[in-house]
């Protein structure tokens, strides 16, 4: 089965952000503000990439749609940055409404639109753990009998950890939070016109059925100066410095280096 994942990097849709602005332009010099850019790239460097670049089940697609405005540097640090991950294929867009630009990316990614495919929706300062795909995979062989009825079927892993990422290394509190969007993917059936992205990830239980898995910490959500959700902007969550049982747990769950975070993080 056809395993997608869509991860918006900055891209400047008309819609779709928490953080709301009046014109495509006004969305542009937010997004690629320098100092913004610089802590996206940071995250995603140390957060996406390691653990998309070990996944025990390589055979899945992450697709990274960004602005074909995106700066000239910034998307020659993208390639460079993801050039060695096979699975990853990078996107430009024009600027255009957020749910059709998505859905239209998806959409094109099905190599068999008939037949059933599972879809994930990850963002870019997040990490999943490096069993996800493969663990995707014997949830939508859970979700036989579902799948009779239902044409699509929410996925959630609904344990992880918050985290913050610095100089100093990372600080995290492992939680428990249902559809948060991280770790979160969906069944669907052949010839379903919906993809992950035609819903609010918050709310997918309210249109169809959700299989839960609160077993193993599954993803990491980072809490940072430019979250788009305002709730994890004032997130009070108290974070810790990793134990040493935990900063083995980040390498071997999500891949994450606790010294790589702090060189990236440290650089000038």
């Amino acid at each position: 089965m056809q395993v997608i994942g869509l991860c918006r990097f900055s891209y400047p849709a008309i819609g779709g952000y928490q953080v709301e602005h009046a014109t495509v332009e006004e969305r542009r010099q937010y997004l690629y503000n320098p100092a913004r850019l610089e802590e996206r790239f940071r995250l995603f460097e140390t957060t996406t990439l390691p653990c998309f670049r070990e996944q025990t089940d390589e055979d899945f697609e992450l697709l990274v749609l960004i602005g074909e405005c995106l700066p000239k540097n910034s998307m020659e640090r993208l390639y460079d940055l993801t050039s060695d991950i096979k699975q990853i294929r990078i996107i430009k867009r024009a600027p255009a409404r957020h749910r059709p630009v998505v859905k239209d990316v998806l959409h094109s990614a099905r190599t068999n639109p008939d037949q059933p495919c599972i879809q994930f929706r990850h963002d870019d300062d997040d990490a999943v753990s490096v069993d996800l795909v493969e663990r995707l995979r014997f949830a939508a062989q859970d979700a036989k009998g579902l799948a009779e009825y239902n044409r699509t079927i929410g996925l959630d892993f609904n344990s992880g950890f918050l985290a913050r990422f610095g100089p100093d290394g990372i600080r995290a509190s492992q939680v428990f939070r249902s559809l948060l969007g991280v770790g979160l993917g969906m069944y669907i059936a052949g010839g379903c016109k919906h993809t992950i992205m035609s819903f609010t990830h918050h709310k997918i239980g309210r249109f169809m059925p959700v299989i839960s898995y609160p077993d193993a910490p599954m993803w990491v959500r980072t809490l940072n100066a430019f979250n788009d959700s305002p709730h994890a902007r004032a997130n009070k969550t108290e974070l810790s410095p990793l134990t040493p049982e935990q900063e083995g747990e980040f390498i071997a769950r999500f891949g994450i280096q606790q010294d790589a975070v702090r060189r990236v993080h440290s650089a000038a």
